[in-house]
């Protein structure tokens, strides 16, 4: 099931992929993830109407590195021109061009972008035909699986994607309505997989590698899209390609997490400067002490804690309590 996966023109190593995710997925977080085997990986989404009109924070979103590649850049907006004005302008920076169909927050929905599109069929087919027309990369939409529950358009959705000529659909089985609750339906993604002949990517609920295995066996999906398992643990990828490789998955020791945790702040602090550093990791060290004894002090500590030095000393204090 861990298998190469070609996305249009983009040949991939394999099939396990980080998802874009707002105020996560940058280069840092990125190329955590690509050490540990993901083989492609994702921008958070960026406003095609900050691109357009040229604000300087939408374009830092897309920062890359010569490490942080093949790159997909994932874009949101509603209106067709802007969308493709938005996938031309940064051209240059991706490998693979993404839209975003299933975001299902208020600040995004609202103006008419995300999710909100899945209510308008006729906008989603503008919003390819016009992106598709303005690039020759590869091009994806992640949608959901309807507006509303027990209201499923995703096959509607999904074949005027691929008619419009997507190169792939990434399919998250929840409603807008479910927001991240409930279950994901992976019954929708093995509908997916049927409906269309362009490789199917499923997200939704892979907080484990058995999950990534799961999924890829239950679904037969071409790949699999990990967004909120992969929030304090890039090892998911590594497990993900042991299990499917047939071998033991091993949980991550002390050590390997302090290790990486501190790779992971210096990267930050290399991207964006130490105070925004030290500030925004306080939310991924949290998650790298998932699961470890005395966490919720830990992260009580580290929230109140200014300074890098301090912030090391808490660090190594809590993941190796016993080193000289």
């Amino acid at each position: 099931m861990l298998k190469p996966l070609a996305i249009g023109s983009l040949a991939l190593e394999n099939n396990l992929i980080l998802a874009p995710m707002a105020g996560i997925t940058n280069l840092p977080m990125r190329l955590l993830a690509r050490e540990q085997g993901a083989a492609l990986c994702f921008t958070e989404m960026v406003s095609v109407n900050g691109l357009v009109r040229d604000g300087q924070k939408s374009f830092d979103l897309v920062r890359s590195s010569a490490a942080d590649r093949p790159l997909g850049v994932q874009l949101f907006g509603d209106d067709p021109e802007t969308v493709a004005e938005g996938a031309r302008l940064v051209a240059a920076d991706a490998d693979l061009i993404d839209i975003n169909m299933g975001c299902p927050v208020k600040k995004v929905v609202g103006t008419g972008a995300g999710s909100a599109l899945l209510q308008d069929p006729a906008k989603v087919r503008a919003i390819v035909r016009a992106v598709r027309r303005a690039t020759s990369l590869p091009l994806t939409v992640k949608i959901r699986s309807g507006w509303n529950c027990g209201e499923p358009n995703f096959l509607e959705i999904a074949r005027i994607a691929e008619e419009e000529g997507c190169d792939a659909i990434t399919l998250h089985p929840r409603s807008r309505s479910q927001m991240f609750e409930g279950r994901a339906d992976w019954t929708h993604i093995a509908h997916l997989k049927r409906a269309v002949a362009v490789p199917v990517i499923g997200s939704g609920d892979l907080f484990t590698a058995a999950d990534v295995a799961a999924m890829l066996e239950e679904t037969g999906c071409d790949g699999a899209m990990v967004a909120r398992g992969a929030l304090g643990n890039p090892w998911i990828f590594s497990q993900a390609t042991d299990l499917l490789g047939g071998r033991e998955a091993t949980a991550p020791s002390l050590d390997e997490r302090l290790r990486v945790a501190l790779r992971h702040l210096e990267l930050f602090i290399g991207a964006a400067g130490e105070r925004v550093a030290l500030r925004e990791m306080r939310k991924h060290l949290s998650w790298y002490s998932h699961g470890v004894p005395g966490a919720a002090q830990f992260r009580k500590e580290i929230n109140t804690i200014e300074g890098k030095g301090a912030l090391l000393e808490a660090l190594r204090r809590f993941f190796a309590p016993e080193a000289p």
